[in-house]
């Protein structure tokens, strides 16, 4: 795999930053936090057609804090690490837990352009038929479709929290021509917000997704640089299979060596090499079973 240098004109950092109105206002009607929601996702847009930053990670990125939200919501009490586990470490046959299978539904709904197939696969204990009839509950802009998606779930299915959300985040990608699920809602909202109705859960929505939205086009930065900086790195990676295993990184929140393109001995030596040069982080802390990421 051959990688261009990286054009630092272009980097993320010479872009609009998001104003700073829109990250310390505050709102106290629903008017004022619908044009505060607006001015943040049209920052998000902007972001989203970056082709500096790695996507397919943000994306994984987005499901993993979106999972700690629903997880918390549910009473539990596992972390970004324990999920991490939870679903890298799997072995052929093993199951993940309550915890590691809400992360593996948000990976799901994330991994694919969105379609009513694609969001069958990651809500598979739906029909494909009531999906649809949720996504499509609302009208009007797109956190109003959202909100009514997520009020139109939780009506007929008062525990289906996962998938109110999940198909929330889909009605305004939809909404906003976006050809991914962006999981958005989760992070920004309070359980107590998910049992609300009509304006009150818009209004809710709207503030949730200003303060995800400000999470999320950080993360891009930070996500944009390190992607420029493990891409400048890989020519001196010599391993065979190197480049690839790059592209993994680029694109998994967390990869173990053992998934990785190469020999085991290799992989280990590779993720090593990659920490050295500061391209990569050992997420973990352990002596063994370790996982890497960008």
């Amino acid at each position: 795999m051959t990688f261009a240098r990286p054009d630092h004109t272009s980097d993320l950092d010479m872009q609009p930053r998001m104003p700073v109105w829109v990250t310390s206002s505050r709102s106290e009607t629903l008017e004022d936090v619908a044009f505060l929601s607006g001015a943040a996702l049209n920052h998000l847009h902007i972001v989203r057609g970056r082709a500096e930053v790695p996507q397919a990670l943000l994306l994984d990125r987005l499901a993993l804090r979106a999972t700690e939200a629903c997880v918390a919501f549910s009473g539990r009490s596992e972390r970004a690490g324990e999920l991490r586990d939870a679903v890298n470490l799997l072995r052929p046959g093993d199951l993940p837990g309550p915890a590691g299978e809400t992360y593996l539904i948000w990976r799901r709904a994330v991994e694919r352009p969105m379609s009513i197939k694609a969001l069958g696969r990651a809500l598979s204990a739906f029909e494909p038929g009531q999906i649809a009839k949720w996504l499509d509950a609302g009208k009007g802009t797109p956190v109003t479709r959202a909100a009514m998606a997520l009020e139109a779930v939780l009506r007929d299915g008062p525990r289906a929290d996962i998938a109110g959300l999940i198909l929330a985040d889909a009605a305004l990608a939809q909404a906003l021509g976006w050809d991914h699920l962006v999981p958005l809602l989760a992070a920004g909202m309070k359980r107590a917000d998910l049992r609300k109705q009509g304006d009150d859960l818009r209004f809710a929505c709207h503030r949730a997704l200003i303060s995800s939205v400000v999470e999320a086009v950080r993360l891009a930065a930070d996500l944009a640089r390190r992607a420029a900086h493990i891409k400048a790195v890989a020519p001196k990676l010599r391993a065979k299979g190197a480049g690839d295993a790059v592209e993994m990184f680029l694109t998994c929140d967390a990869v173990a060596p053992s998934a990785l393109p190469l020999p085991d001995r290799a992989a280990r030596r590779l993720c090593d090499r990659l920490v050295d040069l500061g391209a990569v982080r050992e997420q973990t802390g352990r002596d063994t079973f370790r996982l890497y990421g960008v």
